[in-house]
């Protein structure tokens, strides 16, 4: 039999590095996999992300895979073995928890396990989007709003979060252009009231997006959209193209084992990563709906070693 592991971290974004990195210093030995965890990528969703201008540290800002390579650095540095693979399934009905990856046919074990493995932004699907996300194209306007400081961008939704980062965008870009598919905002009604009343926005309503412009010179320059009321065909240039039309976090390994919110975020104890399983802890935005920054997220890895620490501790 292998040995059982004190902790096995799930996810290789900020929060499961930092995690990593606290339970090696605690003298946990511990494990990580930071394969594509269902969905997901080595490095999390920075790997994608082409400047980081608020991560403390970076007066000049960061590439998000440079910043990814050195959370990794100090990861194997501070000791945690790290396995590039996929995890398949879990066993949490009893301690050790099992787990099993894809090129593995034993699991492996652990007397407690974090779960690290971060959420994927839901994307419109279009090519050209894919093709220019970290070169114009974002889904986080926290972080990358401020690269388009006094020029256009256009960002796509119609809930609170669109209309919350359209909001914020407001503030350093020169104009927002709101885009959604339908007849009217799903914000709630003060959100609604806040945009309508900001110049700075423009709503187009009933409005789908056909491309994003443009592919061949490797930046955006603008959308090409379709307003289905009308049927008419505009170009609206714009420098950033941001979406936020919602999350999905990697969790369906967990559904059944764990309570999971409606929207499938891990539940966690109000002011701490423990889970409804004792000795699994949950961190970054598996768990977060909310804040989804880097920088929240290696802080509630930091809180989830030092819960598996004492929780370990304690027994």
């Amino acid at each position: 039999m292998a040995e059982v592991r004190n902790v096995i971290v799930l996810g290789s974004g900020p929060a499961g590095h930092a995690a990593a990195i606290y339970a090696a210093r605690a003298n946990l030995e511990p494990l990580m996999f930071e394969g594509l965890v269902r969905g997901g990528i080595p490095g999390g969703q920075l790997m994608i992300t082409n400047r980081v201008e608020n991560y403390p540290g970076f007066p000049d800002g960061i590439a998000g895979p440079e910043l990814m390579n050195a959370f990794r650095a100090q990861t194997l540095a501070q000791g945690t073995e790290v396995v590039t693979d996929d995890v398949q399934k879990v066993d949490l009905s009893a301690r050790p928890f099992r787990v099993w990856s894809s090129d593995e046919s034993a699991p492996r074990e652990a007397r407690a396990l974090i779960i690290a493995t971060g959420a994927q932004t839901k994307w419109l699907g279009l090519e050209s989007e894919s093709a220019l996300q970290g070169r114009g194209v974002s889904a986080c306007a926290v972080s990358d709003g401020s690269v388009f400081r006094g020029q256009d961008v256009v960002i796509v939704g119609g809930g609170d979060t669109a209309v919350e980062e359209a909001m914020y965008l407001s503030g350093p870009c020169k104009s927002v252009t709101l885009v959604h598919g339908g007849k009217a905002l799903r914000a709630s009604h003060t959100l609604r009231e806040r945009v309508f009343k900001n110049p700075k926005i423009h709503v187009l309503d009933d409005t789908l997006v056909e491309e994003v412009l443009e592919v061949s010179r490797g930046e955006v320059t603008g959308a090409r959209l379709h307003n289905l009321g009308t049927n008419e065909r505009t170009v609206v240039a714009c420098a950033g193209f941001f979406v936020a039309i919602g999350h999905t976090p990697n969790t369906d390994l967990f559904r059944g084992q764990l309570e999971l919110h409606d929207s499938g975020y891990i539940k966690t104890k109000p002011g701490s990563t423990y889970t409804s399983v004792p000795g699994v802890f949950a961190c970054g935005d598996a768990q977060d709906a909310i804040y989804r920054q880097a920088v929240t997220a290696a802080g509630s890895g930091c809180m989830a070693a030092l819960d598996a620490e004492r929780w370990l501790g304690e027994r």
